[in-house]
């Protein structure tokens, strides 16, 4: 983890510790101490306590008063749960995106530069770099569907199924991804909705499938 000295302390900690979490530097099961982060991150105690009770939410860490806060065990069931509902989700904002007229000739252009990193990532075993282009290529059409409500559930939800993410982004399995991205654009660029709508949803299910 890096020093942290501008920005939301809050979310700039919160994301700093998800990414640990997510990595595998802080693994299932680690106690974790807020006055030892606060010191590797350089911050004050409360920033970081605030960014713990966030990932808590999240389900990323667990905390019992007086006695532990710990990072969660990777267990299939809730994280299973938590994707199902995300894979719904993006499968419906690519529908809705597509079918309203709302995604342009440059949304389509950025899925492409999307799934070009995505590829370089995987080709150099760059899980991180993957995990942040495919969050590119699947956020267009949730900020073209334009509905709060998917946003919001997918925020929501994403960060239990993250470590999932990370894991598949590591091995040979997820160049497959590679080919459904490039399918989803295509069917975005005819205007077919159900089909990108489909298409979205085999895609995750892929993550699903390893569950």
């Amino acid at each position: 983890m890096q020093y942290i000295g501008y920005g939301s302390l809050k979310e700039r900690a919160a994301a700093e510790i998800r990414t640990a979490i997510v990595r595998g530097d802080l693994e299932p099961g680690t106690a974790i101490k807020d006055v030892e982060l606060a010191e590797k991150l350089g911050l004050s105690r409360t920033p970081v306590r605030e960014a713990l009770a966030t990932l808590t939410d999240e389900g990323l860490v667990e905390t019992k008063p007086h006695a532990y806060t710990r990072v969660t065990a990777l267990e299939a069931e809730p994280v299973r749960d938590a994707l199902v509902v995300v894979q719904a989700m993006h499968a419906l904002a690519a529908g809705l995106a597509v079918q309203s007229g709302l995604m342009t000739a440059e949304d389509i252009a950025a899925m492409r530069t999307a799934n070009k990193a995505f590829k370089k990532a995987l080709d150099a075993n760059d899980a991180v770099a993957a995990l942040a282009a495919d969050d590119e290529f699947h956020a267009v059409a949730v900020r073209c569907c334009n509905n709060f409500a998917i946003a919001a559930t997918i925020d929501r939800y994403t960060p239990l199924v993250r470590r999932a993410e990370h894991s598949r982004f590591s091995s040979p399995a997820a160049r497959h991804s590679v080919t459904q991205h490039q399918q989803i654009i295509e069917a975005c660029e005819q205007g077919d909705y159900a089909k990108a709508s489909n298409l979205v949803d085999k895609n995750w299910g892929t993550l699903l499938e390893e569950l």
